[in-house]
This record gives structure tokens, sequence and C-alpha cells, in this order.
């Protein structure tokens, strides 16, 4: 089993994991500590989704080595916070070597916070009601795993529609698979199903 190429492997304590997990140190505790435990805080979807878009052509590591620097120069995600940046911040922003000083991206993300502000329900409750129920039969290998689903360009759309940039299917499918609408560890992978995603979504 464990020889097949996109199979789960051992990791250093012989526990079977995603082989995406074992590249790096970094990659190991995300995998193991965080990726598909269920996030339901609008600031925690929101910086999530954030760090997606910035990600977008780059890789994923390149992120999570910089994900400090990034909720420091955020203010940690916070909403209200994010979305009254002015033309000091987005300077300030575009010279901080600690972040990905990519002008687009820093726009896009006070805009996507000022859009989340205006949601009723919150970006959380938004988020969680395009969870697919039943759950997606668990990927064997990483060639199970879908780039996008019909619920993330849903959910790509209803963002768009309401002033959201940088959200589109594959990255908001990322932001699901990371904030835990779907446990898409492998299926002999020992974390797959410790989440219960359903089970633990909101109300």
């Amino acid at each position: 089993m464990t020889d097949r190429p996109g199979t789960v492997q051992p990791g250093p304590d012989g526990q079977l994991r995603c082989p995406w997990a074992l590249s790096s140190p970094e990659y190991l505790g995300y995998h193991d500590d965080e990726w598909g435990r269920p996030v339901r805080s609008d600031q925690g979807i929101f910086e999530r989704l954030c760090l997606e878009g910035f990600q977008s052509g780059l890789s994923w590591l390149t992120i999570l080595r910089k994900r400090e620097n990034f909720r420091t120069a955020f203010r940690g995600f916070d909403l209200a916070q994010v979305a009254g940046f002015g033309r000091q911040d987005v300077d300030r922003l575009l010279g901080d070597a600690g972040i990905i000083r990519n002008r687009a991206k820093i726009e896009a993300t006070i805009r996507n916070a000022r859009a989340a502000l205006d949601i009723p329900a919150g970006l959380a409750a938004l988020v969680w009601s395009y969870t697919v129920d039943p759950a997606p039969a668990a990927p064997v290998s990483m060639a199970d795993l879908p780039a996008s689903t019909p619920a993330s360009a849903a959910l790509a759309k209803d963002l768009r529609g309401r002033g959201f940039t940088f959200t589109g299917p594959v990255t908001v499918y990322a932001t699901i698979q990371a904030c835990g609408l779907v446990d898409d560890h492998l299926r002999d992978c020992f974390r797959r199903g410790a989440h219960e995603p359903s089970a633990n979504r909101p109300s």
C-alpha cells in the first residue's frame, strides 16, 4: 500500500500520513495539528481564505513560514482592523519583507475584510452553509483529491457577488479543506476522521 505514489506514507513516528505532510517539519505540524480541523470563527476563516489567496502561484510552505509575519502585518486578521486599512497601510505592507508583497493581493485582503463585515450572518456561517452532506468518499491517494468542487465553485460565485476577489473555486476549495468542511486526509491517514467535521458543523 505505502509504496504506491500518492498514498499514505509512514512518518517519523511510524504513523501513516498523507504524503505531502512528510516533506518538511512545517508541513508535518500543519497536517497533524491543524489541516482539516473545523474552524468556526469569522476571523479564523478570513485568515485562511486570505492566506490561500496569497499562496496562489507559490508554495504553501512559503506561506506557512511567513504566517506569523502575516498575522502581525494584518493585525491578526481582525476583520474590523483590516477593513479600516488605508493607503498608508498598503504602503506599509508593500514595504514589509516578511510577507508576500503583492499589491493586488494586499488590496484584495482589505476589500475582502470590508465585504466580510457586510455578510449579515457572518463569514463563517456563510462558508459553512456550503458543507456537502453526505460527505464525499474518503480519498485513497492524492490523485483522488479534486482541485475544486461544485460546492467550492458555488461558494466562490457567492463571495464574488458580495465583492470578494482572489477567491476563485480552487482557492475556496483549499480553504474548505483547511477549515474542516471536508475531511480530505487520505483514507488510511491516522488523522482521517479525527475531527469529524460534519458532526461539528455549526447550527
